[in-house]
């Protein structure tokens, strides 16, 4: 049977007359619907990504770690800033436990060749680092970082000042 028959002269029908598929028409409004939706919505995203703050939020780079009395002689590990903290009965000092190659968390472990004297191991890639911070295998391309230490005037906390890196030869003493 011809669909056409029955349409106006010169009309063009939605559909092939087997239904097999979708008309000229039809083809062409989605079409133009899918290329609209293309060229406006590159600029929209754009547009509503410029209104998202290009920021990153970090934690404070000066806090209070705790009162002196929480810190044993030799090394503290402060897992919540990634730092040991080393006392030595009056002095203090802070070595941060990220490792310079790719920031993993360095542990502490007892020197197999000098009998007992503590190093930094990353569990990453192996880089090693002496007591001192400094580096001495593995991938890691300079020592650990020394920051400095300060007692908070209001209650005499120690305060860690990640801002401020020091050499390995500074201490506080208190």
């Amino acid at each position: 049977p011809d669909t056409m028959q029955d349409a106006a002269p010169g009309a063009v029908p939605d559909a092939q007359a087997d239904g097999s598929g979708i008309s000229r028409r039809r083809y062409l409004e989605l079409a133009g619907i899918a290329a609209a939706a293309a060229v406006l919505g590159v600029p929209t995203a754009l547009a509503t990504r410029s209104c998202v703050p290009n920021a990153l939020y970090e934690t404070p780079r000066r806090v209070k770690i705790g009162n002196l009395d929480q810190f044993a002689d030799g090394p503290t590990f402060v897992p919540e800033h990634r730092v040991f903290v080393l006392r030595d009965k009056e002095t203090f000092h802070c070595i941060s436990a990220r490792c310079t190659h790719l920031g993993c968390t360095v542990q502490l472990k007892q020197a197999a060749e000098t009998a007992g004297a503590m190093e930094f191991h990353c569990p990453c890639h192996g880089s090693k680092f002496r007591a001192d911070g400094a580096n001495f295998a593995g991938p890691a391309p300079r020592p650990l970082d020394h920051f400095i230490l300060e007692l908070a005037p209001d209650d005499g906390q120690l305060v860690l000042n990640a801002a401020k890196t020091t050499d390995s030869e500074w201490r506080l003493t208190v």
